[in-house]
């Protein structure tokens, strides 16, 4: 179907472009699923999908707890020693977004009637989701609904949705129902392996009650024993002979309102909700847990929600906020970007960030190395407490790594490759089991965290023990060759296309900053060293082998392979693979990729990005040319290294391209499976792309270093950061950069290799130009969308994520 311009509805752009909100001016049956998850609010504890209030149409039906889940069987096709036994799978849990009407009888239903005006924004300043509704029902009578969500940043187990109907033209008779309803149906699943688990009424009731204007469910699930309550309380304002109704039964709570609607009148229901879990707690103690949340809503009030809400908003966009000029969608990308990775990750309170967030349930709703390598970084330089409490929940899992390392044969802590609760949840070991690197992504974040914020308490208390048995491991993993040099064989780097390798280039780098963070960090709390059992010899071992890490390099070609051996092997066949086999994975053996030179996300590069100061420049670019002639980017987590490392050796414009799709993955669903969740690492793409790649961030050992330049697309970039208790500001143009400090005390950076003190004065400082080298070439037909195009003309490549 097409529209009077000549656009079908699946070209014509879902959301307008605008920099503090994303809109959606008309609803889009066929896009449904993708704008509930752009729309989804959450605040890291808990997770509301973007559905419609009435329930009906969905996508996707979606609640999450973060960390609440069922557990099922993990079955293998032949069993072995070390593989995981079960799984663990995010469920939808009691959903209490829900709130019908009906229109002289007649439910409000957007597929019914006539719908004259639909509109949806999320702000992102205000942190709100609001509908605008007009609507004429079969039997002709029209209506107005606003309704505004939130989910609380400041009261952790609290959200709220305010319910307004007014009648349009003629009195009409209305009956709003609000309500929770658990074990909702969710549509079939699918074969694709980023898909969740479809679990069949996961829920067991424990618990109903109906009392005044108050409903509460409590239910457990079946075989993983955590219990959650969920309970809603509501405001109601309208005419005086409203009829006020509530009843429970154990799927289902419900408040019915009813009454007669004059024009110039309205209804309103403030519906307030409250959500906990436990795994230790009694059905009574999580009862009172939630009617105290609910309480504490009422009495703060819908307004007072809102103020409390645009307050924490405020301060973290005082840190965080990043403007582009000349790039309006990257613009409101970025913000988009930046607001869901904080609504991952504010209130998790030492729980994990899942890779879709609270967004959906793709991935099982697991957390993989995304999070530390990713999202932690933005969030150590915006919201540290985030980062912290990000980490604090590994530190609490690591007796379970500690547990996985020896079923391993290993020391130390063996972090799992995707979990929920600590425990292994791949079956597939070679990309899971194998991917040993996670544990070094996880040290790295300590170290990064402890550097920006000098959290001395958070290094002894948490960061410490968490080098110290990573370090065990890579020293027990790794083995010196009769030549003296430290090896580490059998293992799989970030590119899943190549698995069970010897001397992965990024994971030797890694463990090799990991034991060397070990040592040094053991040297400065010497106390907790004792209760840890790490003696001067222990120490030693590690920069032994730290010292002594093997770093493949190939002469012949002057690049360094991805692993041992990794450019002896015969190219991918890049020609002749039709488009429609992307990605890969869905279309070939694993087998097959293993022994071919192709790469499907960023490993080398990233070792460029994340290990640049191991490089040389000539060696970055060159590595970076090269490894773009065999990346095909099937993980949505590449084109933000990419972007990275492309500004830093002077491909500017390639960066932009680069930069655009990890910005809008989601925005423009350019994977096609956005219905699933957003993909939070993608999203935190958007500030390393601008931030660490156009602005030249670096940061560590004490030194906060900037290396700005801009493609032609982007006239001006101006970016916040914290560090070291001092915020900053950056603006950057074409000829110089002004930096800024808005609060805190005086901090030195480097400008291009230049140090100069930052104090009450801003600075600024010229950017010398630099030639543009030849542009490198990607496999066929795996380009990225330039961004000197309208993207919106080209036709989407499916990624993996």
């Amino acid at each position: 179907m097409t529209d009077p311009e000549g656009q079908t509805s699946v070209d014509r752009p879902v959301f307008t472009v605008e920099p503090w909100c994303v809109r959606e001016p008309e609803l889009r049956l066929d896009r449904l699923a993708q704008s509930e998850s752009v729309f989804a609010l959450s605040n890291g504890h808990l997770g509301l999908r973007g559905n419609l209030d009435e329930g009906e149409p969905h996508g996707l039906p979606g609640t999450y707890l973060n960390s609440f889940y069922e557990q099922r069987p993990l079955p293998q096709a032949e069993t072995a020693y070390g593989y995981p036994e079960s799984g663990q799978t995010v469920i939808n849990v009691t959903n209490g977004k829900v709130i019908r009407l009906l229109v002289d009888d007649e439910p409000l239903d957007v597929r019914y009637g006539r719908v004259h005006h639909h509109e949806r924004i999320l702000d992102m300043r205000a942190g709100t989701l609001t509908r605008h509704v007009e609507w004429t029902s079969p039997a002709d009578q029209r209506i107005r609904v606003t309704s505004t969500r939130m989910v609380s940043l400041t009261q952790r187990a609290v959200a709220a949705i305010c319910y307004d109907v007014e009648p349009v033209h003629q009195s009409m008779r209305v009956v709003a129902q609000s309500e929770l309803v658990a074990n909702e149906a969710l549509p079939d699943g699918d074969k694709d392996p980023r898909a969740s688990a479809i679990l069949d009424h996961p829920l067991i009731s424990e618990e109903h009650v109906a009392n005044g204007t108050k409903v509460l469910l409590l239910h457990r699930t079946r075989q993983s024993g955590l219990r959650m309550a969920a309970g809603m309380s509501h405001h109601i304002e309208g005419p005086e002979s409203m009829a006020v109704e509530t009843e429970s039964s154990p799927d289902v709570g419900r408040l019915t309102v009813a009454t007669r609607l004059e024009p110039g009148q309205r209804l309103r229901i403030i519906k307030y909700l409250a959500y906990g879990w436990s795994s230790q707690r009694s059905r009574p103690a999580l009862h009172d847990q939630v009617v105290g949340a609910l309480a504490g809503a009422r009495q703060t009030g819908w307004e007072g929600l809102l103020a409390e809400q645009r307050h924490f908003l405020d301060d973290f966009w005082c840190g965080a906020d990043v403007e582009v000029d000349g790039d309006a969608e990257i613009q409101q990308a970025v913000r988009f970007g930046l607001f869901h990775t904080l609504q991952a990750g504010a209130r998790a309170e030492r729980r994990m960030i899942p890779a879709k967030g609270l967004t959906g349930p793709g991935y099982d709703g697991h957390t993989f190395w995304d999070t530390e390598t990713f999202v932690l970084p933005v969030l150590t330089y915006t919201a540290p407490d985030a980062a912290a409490d990000a980490l604090a929940w590994r530190h609490m899992t690591l007796p379970l790594a500690c547990e996985r390392a020896a079923q391993l044969g290993l020391a130390g802590a063996a972090f799992p490759w995707r979990t929920i609760r600590g425990h292994e949840c791949s079956g597939y070991w070679p990309a899971g089991t194998a991917a040993f690197h996670i544990n070094a992504d996880i040290s790295d974040a300590v170290a990064r965290y402890v550097d920006a914020t000098q959290d001395e308490r958070f290094e002894r208390e948490i960061g410490l023990e968490i080098l110290v048995q990573t370090a065990r491991l890579w020293r027990s993993l790794g083995h010196h060759d009769v030549g003296g040099v430290f090896r580490i064989d059998g293992v799989t780097g970030p590119d899943e296309y190549s698995a069970v390798v010897d001397n992965n280039v990024y994971t030797n780098l890694m463990a090799r900053r990991n034991l060397l963070e070990a040592a040094e960090t053991a040297m400065r709390h010497p106390d907790m060293c004792d209760r840890l059992g790490v003696d001067a010899e222990e120490a030693a071992s590690w920069r032994d082998a730290a010292s002594a890490m093997v770093i493949p390099y190939d002469e012949r070609l002057g690049v360094h392979p991805q692993s041992e051996n990794f450019t002896n092997h015969a190219r991918w066949d890049f020609a002749a693979t039709k488009p429609d086999h992307y990605p890969l994975l869905l279309n070939f053996p694993y087998f097959d990729l293993y022994r071919k030179q192709v790469v499907k996300q960023a490993d080398l590069v990233l070792a460029l990005h994340l290990c640049g100061e191991q490089f040389t420049d000539e060696q970055k670019a060159r590595n970076f040319e090269y490894y773009e002639s065999l990346t095909v980017r099937d993980s949505s987590l590449s084109a933000q290294t990419q972007a990275v490392v492309a500004a830093e050796v002077g491909h500017l414009e390639l960066a932009h391209d680069y930069l655009g799709e990890t910005s809008l993955m989601d925005l423009h669903d350019l994977n096609r499976n956005t219905r699933d969740g957003l993909h939070v690492a993608s999203m935190a793409g958007a500030w390393s792309g601008l931030v660490a790649g156009f602005g030249g961030m670096r940061a560590g050992g004490g030194r906060l270093r900037f290396a700005p330049r801009l493609p032609g697309g982007i006239s001006r970039l101006a970016f916040r950061m914290r560090y070291r208790g001092s915020r900053v500001r950056v603006e950057v143009t074409g000829e110089s950069a002004t930096y800024e400090l808005l609060d805190g005390p005086a901090i030195t950076l480097w400008h291009h290799g230049e140090e100069f003190e930052l104090g009450d004065e801003p600075v600024e400082l010229p950017i010398e130009q630099v030639a543009a080298r030849p542009a490198p070439t990607q496999p066929a037909g795996r380009e990225p969308a330039p961004r000197r195009i309208d993207p919106h003309s080209r036709e989407p490549r499916p990624v993996d994520s």
